[in-house]
């Protein structure tokens, strides 16, 4: 009798336990990673924190960024659908 499946078998499972330690051990989702960057950048945290008017410059300047973008995309939405 061939115990050939005896042994793929305990390899699978070698595997399986090694995948899911290997997740476990893994940050967040692509989508939290995501949005955690998106908070870091709106926040300026990539600013020096001693220095209060570039950090409050830079929060203004992509706050307002934003709003730009979002004018412009209803702008292009209501110009084409309505």
């Amino acid at each position: 009798m061939s115990h050939s499946g005896d042994h793929d078998s305990d390899r699978e499972a070698r595997e399986a336990r090694a995948t899911l330690a290997g997740l476990s051990r893994a940050p967040g989702s692509v989508f939290d990673s995501a949005m955690q960057r998106g908070a870091d950048h709106f926040a300026a945290r990539d600013a020096a924190p001693e220095d209060g008017i570039e950090l409050w410059g830079r929060r203004i300047g992509r706050a307002l960024g934003l709003i730009f973008l979002l004018v412009l995309a209803v702008n292009l939405v209501t110009g084409w659908f309505f």
